[in-house]
């Protein structure tokens, strides 16, 4: 049987799972028609050949498993732009050569190359590329011949070349040459336009990988420098030939929701640069990373504990809140996800990467092409295009319950949703982190409330998820019953009750979940 007459293909697929079949022949090229495809597992079949060139076309995909094939060919080509990609598995193939610089390729396991005896690169479990390999795919075998033959003549040509561009960079140096018509530069804070765009050039060694501390959908992040002392995170914009324009609408959409919002809870826009050769995106560096990052990590994890872990998760309410209710355009940020969720020196969460936020009007289309990180995204997407705030709040509901679990819920979820039997409270004890020591009664109250409000963000009914509004208001109320502080309320507050605020609170919560 073929696989192309397995598969009828579909603009709107989002996961496509055709493992263990007796699927022969070659991939075919068609596959590249699934633009919104964010998860494809070709795995333990008979597909043999290349991967087809197409294949650069899938940028939503995240995860991708073509293990257990008969594959051949180069893997760097098809996957050098793929910077979407998140996790791979390529073993027990006959792929070969350079693996890419990629995030997915270079933080995969060593498991997801064995079998293919004709692969390197600079990770564990593969061989490092040797200078053959580096000729192989850089120069001709003429090349090669001249260079051996005549050692000599070799070097001193070396040498010239060098001297040759070393001029060509000072004469064309990014820095160099940019006037006023080529270069557009905003800046909202202390720092200039001009002197901005040096400085960031400067500092990241011309955006250098060795200062990357991190990759996304649309970009890369670099650590800087300045010459004030002062520390950013920069996130460059990926430009390629053929999403230009796509990378340029989500820089200026960024650009326009950041610099109108403010809040504590929200990364702050420090400036911009939009130039034909680098835009870039400058906000406050936050020293400690994601809280993805800091979960994953076990001594970092257990330096997060319950306290800390409940101001987060009313950082992000708070943040959420505000975009959805309080600013003149209503915002959906569209990729919450822990990634997304940076924590300063004391650990107060900042929301991150509006990029591909959507400002809903009531005179405009909402609908859009599937966004978000796997794991994340909400279910209605799946079947509908339109987006809206429930969305956010689905996401929101998976970051609080990977708070408390420590981890992410993955196949578990489908247990919180209808605990058959199980008192929440039980829910909660057999899903807590186990890396951290049993909460005390008060913050095991508000661990409970949050795993509440959790459980009716993920229903998979959107109108049955609560506002982030009403959210932000109970984990508020509760903070002030449990620090013992009594704030001015009007009568008809539901969570006031003079004799028992706890239990008015709770009646509150089963209101709204």
């Amino acid at each position: 049987m073929s696989i192309r007459q397995t598969i009828e293909f579909s603009s709107k697929l989002i996961h496509l799972d055709l493992s263990n079949n007796q699927l022969s022949q070659d991939i075919p090229g068609q596959l590249g028609m699934l633009t919104h495809l964010s998860e494809l597992d070709l795995s333990h079949n008979l597909l043999s050949g290349e991967i087809p060139a197409q294949f650069n076309k899938l940028e939503s995909l995240v995860k991708l498993n073509l293990s257990h094939n008969n594959l051949s060919g180069l893997i760097y080509e098809p996957f050098k732009d793929m910077r979407g990609l998140m996790e791979v598995d390529i073993s027990h193939n006959k792929f070969e050569g350079p693996i890419p610089n990629t995030t997915a390729f270079q933080n995969a396991t060593k498991e997801a190359f064995e079998g293919n005896s004709g692969l390197c690169g600079n990770v564990g479990g593969l061989e490092p590329c040797n200078q053959a390999v580096v000729d192989r795919e850089n120069s001709s075998t003429g090349g090669r011949v001249i260079l051996i033959v005549f050692p000599l003549l070799g070097v001193v040509l070396f040498i010239f070349f060098g001297i040759f561009f070393i001029f060509l960079r000072k004469k064309f140096h990014p820095k160099a040459g940019l006037s006023s018509k080529t270069i557009k530069v905003f800046s909202q804070s202390k720092y200039g336009g001009m002197i901005l765009y040096e400085d960031i050039i400067e500092s990241t060694g011309a955006f250098d990988e060795i200062f990357c501390i991190g990759r996304g959908r649309y970009g890369s992040v670099f650590k800087a420098k300045l010459r004030s002392g002062d520390i950013v995170a920069v996130k460059k914009l990926y430009q390629t030939a053929d999403s230009g324009q796509i990378d340029q609408k989500e820089f200026l959409n960024e650009i326009k929701v950041l610099t109108e919002i403010r809040h504590r809870n929200i990364v702050k826009l420090e400036g911009f640069c939009s130039h034909p050769q680098h835009s870039f995106l400058v906000y406050e560096y936050f020293d400690r990373g994601s809280l993805s990052t800091i979960l994953s990590n076990e001594e970092e994890a257990m330096e997060l504990d319950w306290n800390k872990r409940v101001n987060i998760v009313k950082g992000v309410a708070h943040a959420l809140s505000y975009i959805h209710h309080d600013c003149i355009s209503p915002i959906v940020h569209r990729d919450i996800s822990s990634n997304n969720i940076l924590l300063d020196s004391e650990y107060v969460a900042h929301v991150s990467d509006f990029g591909t936020a959507k400002l809903l009007k009531l005179d405009t289309s909402n609908w859009s092409a599937v966004v978000g990180t796997y794991g994340y995204v909400a279910p209605e997407l799946a079947y509908t295009m339109k987006v809206t705030e429930k969305c956010d709040v689905y996401s929101f509901g998976i970051v609080a319950i990977e708070v408390i679990k420590g981890r992410h819920p993955g196949d578990s979820l489908s247990s919180l949703l209808a605990p058959v039997g199980m008192e929440i409270s039980v829910v909660l004890k057999n899903i807590l982190d186990s890396r951290l020591p049993t909460p005390m009664p008060g913050i095991k109250d508000e661990l409970l409330t949050i795993l509440k409000l959790a459980v009716a963000c993920i229903s998979d009914n959107p109108q049955l998820r609560p506002s982030m509004k009403k959210i932000s208001h109970v984990l508020s109320a509760r903070s002030t019953i449990f620090d013992g502080v009594q704030k001015s309320q009007k009568p008809t507050d539901p969570v006031r009750d003079a004799t028992n605020p706890s239990r008015a609170l709770d009646q509150f919560v089963e209101d709204i979940v």
